[in-house]
């Protein structure tokens, strides 16, 4: 699942947060010590369209902020911007990306 956010700073910038989740990931909580990703609160944050492999690269490729959950999405992320995989962390073992440019 794709879903791209816009926003627009003080500046006029426009910024676009492009948010992606393995399908089967949505409306689960994941908890692991201090850190939870909850994707059922959440999920109308992940929750857009489906979407081809190629398809969440091109929308990456135009993204500078980025949040990705699961094992296909992180692998997408990967593959469109090039991230080393330390970037990567994991919650009960399902990897997630966060990246923010301010």
């Amino acid at each position: 699942m794709a879903k791209v956010h816009q926003r627009v700073d003080r500046h006029g910038q426009v910024w676009h947060v492009t948010a992606l989740c393995d399908k089967k990931l949505l409306g689960k909580v994941l908890k692991e010590g201090d850190v939870t990703l909850d994707l059922d609160k959440y999920r109308s944050f992940y929750e857009g369209m489906q979407v081809t492999e190629n398809e969440a690269i091109g929308l990456l490729q135009g993204s500078r902020n980025v949040n990705a959950v699961g094992p296909n999405a992180v692998a997408c992320a990967r593959k469109a911007l090039n991230i080393d995989t330390k970037q990567v962390k994991k919650v009960q073992g399902i990897p997630h990306l966060h990246i923010y440019y301010l």
